[in-house]
Order: structure tokens, then sequence, then C-alpha cells
């Protein structure tokens, strides 16, 4: 049993993978070169039974390796957390957002959907996630945002993700323009995180990324921006900070992990019951055993929060070495 103590808050805000099961295997993802876990689904019960434990919870993202949509009970889990007056979103690739499932998640009330779609044309798509389904995916998009404005409701809220690398940084501008055409109010621009340790894997490496980027991608950045301005979309990296500014590592702070909330306001769970430290941390550390903090089928979610592990990992953040993940993650990510 792991050591508990009652100082600790439990978080307000969860991260839980409902489906470590995904549809597409894209070169930025880990599944590119297999999956940490077994592929499960978390079953309703199981969902319940964790989301019980944190009293206050107030937003909750039902992401985290997997394709939330694959999971047939993802309604009945969104409509429980409405219940409970929580904020509710997702990250989708929208290869299943078919008109059943556009009626669903409105009818359950789902705050907002993020569509990562990394790519302005299909042949972007086809570099970025080896999938033919570029089409398909504009189709529901395009839909889903006509059946929102047609029913008059506000939720849920939509929104683009771009993860940006050496390869597709170019169709930016076009991806903003696509956002326009399609009614999509917000963009946003995702750096590329990688193992530290090792030489990467698929698009996730060194070379690829756009830290400290040059001129060119400057250039299209900036464009991009003009675009967004003109187009009255909003346009911002990871956290609502600047774009630019998130791809830059010469800050004034050389230990920017001493900054980051996650630690102490949030817990991440994947859908074999793991607790992570953060959504980031499996992208920036191929140790996955150091960054297992617990696990919600073996202990409470309280003796996990204030256990050894989460209370050592702390530490350790506060310090000039910090976990891997943590230094891997890199300055400005999304804090």
């Amino acid at each position: 049993m792991q050591r508990a103590h009652a100082n600790l808050k439990l978080p307000k805000h969860l991260y839980l993978e409902t489906t470590s099961r995904c549809n597409l295997r894209c070169r930025g993802c880990i599944l590119y070169r297999g999956s940490w876990e077994p592929q499960r689904d978390l079953s309703l019960k199981e969902f319940i039974m964790i989301c019980e434990q944190l009293p206050t919870l107030e937003r909750v993202a039902l992401h985290g390796i997997g394709e939330p949509l694959l999971n047939p009970e993802l309604p009945d889990m969104i409509q429980y957390l409405k219940q409970r007056k929580a904020f509710v979103f997702f990250n989708s690739n929208g290869i299943l957002l078919d008109e059943t499932y556009q009626y669903q998640l409105i009818d359950t009330g789902l705050d907002e959907l993020r569509i990562s779609l990394d790519a302005a044309s299909p042949a972007g798509y086809k570099i970025m996630r080896d999938s033919d389904k570029f089409d398909l995916i504009i189709s529901n998009v395009q839909a889903f945002s006509e059946r929102i404005k047609s029913l008059h409701v506000s939720h849920p809220k939509l929104s683009f993700w771009y993860l940006g690398t050496q390869e597709n940084i170019s169709e930016l501008p076009d991806f903003v323009r696509l956002a326009a055409d399609l009614g999509i109010p917000e963009v946003y621009l995702q750096r590329l995180v990688y193992f530290q340790e090792d030489e990467g894997y698929g698009l996730a490496k060194p070379e690829k990324t756009l830290i400290d980027s040059n001129t060119a991608v400057t250039k299209w950045i900036h464009e991009s921006h003009e675009i967004a301005r003109q187009s009255g979309i909003q346009f911002n990296a990871s956290g609502l900070s600047n774009p630019l500014e998130s791809l830059q590592t010469n800050t004034l702070n050389s230990s920017p992990w001493k900054r980051c909330y996650r630690p102490i306001t949030l817990m991440y769970i994947t859908a074999n019951g793991n607790v992570l430290p953060c959504c980031i941390s499996p992208f920036a550390t191929s140790d996955y055993d150091a960054i297992i903090l617990g696990n919600v089928f073996d202990n409470s979610l309280a003796e996990i929060w204030s256990g050894h592990r989460y209370e050592s990992f702390r530490k350790k953040r506060q310090t000039e070495n910090p976990p891997k993940c943590c230094k891997g993650c890199g300055s400005l990510w999304s804090l």
C-alpha cells in the first residue's frame, strides 16, 4: 500500500483515456513505434468508479493516446460528467464523426471537440498520418459545423489542432484558411515532442521539430497569424501561448519544468488504469515505468495522489535534474 497524506487536495482537473485503441498510426505519435500498454477500452463502470473518487471535478479531458470515438460508451461518459456540471472536451481525428455521433455529442452536452488534423490537403495528410481519410474528415467536420449552427446550439465548440513539423509547416497558412472556410473559430499549433534519450521515432525526431525556428518557418507562422486575424480566427499554441514563443528554447528561465502546474493540479489516467504525470510524459521519455505513479485498479486515487511516488516526482521536478519526461517536454510547451 502506498503511503498517503491528508494535506494535498485531490485535483479538480482530470485527463482520462477512454481507450488506448486508435484507427490511425500517425508518424508523430508514439503509437507509430508501438504502444506502451495493451489495447483496451475503459468501461463505463470503471469510468464512474474513477470519477466518483474526485468530488470536486471541474474539467475533464476524455482523450489520451487512443481515439475516443472508438469507445462505444463515450456518450454515456460525457452525459455522466455533464450531470456533475464538469467542463468536458476531447481530441479526435474526426474519422468516425458521422451524423449519429454528431447528434450524440450535441445531446450529451459536450463542451468542446478538438479535431487533430495536421494537414491542409489529402497529400499532406498522407505524409503526416499515412491515411487517405482527409476528405472524409473534412466532410464530417463541415457537416458538424453546419449542424451546430442549424440547431442554434453553442456546443460543442470546435477547434482545429496542428502538430507542426518540418514536413508540414508550409501548409499552416492553408490550414488556417481551411478552418475559416469550415467555420472553425480556433486553430492551435502544437510543437513536436520527442524522446530525449534516443533518436526518436517516425517524425518525432529532433531534426523534424520547429524549435528555434528558421526564417522560413517564422514567415509561415506570421502569415498564418495574419490570415487568422483577417478571418476572425483565434490562433495560438497549446496552453494559449504565442506560437512563436512556444518554439523558442532560449528563455530567461533555464529550468522551465519548475513552473509546470500539472503535477499539483491534474491527474492523467490511461485506459489500463496507470496514473501518469501528464499527457505529454509518454511522448517525452522512453522510460515508461518511471512515469507510472500508481494504478487506479490497485490503489485509490487519494492514496496515489498523496503517495510516495507522486511526492518523489514532484520534489525531483523542483531540482536542476528533473524527471526525463519533464526535461524532454521543453520550455513553454503549454505552460
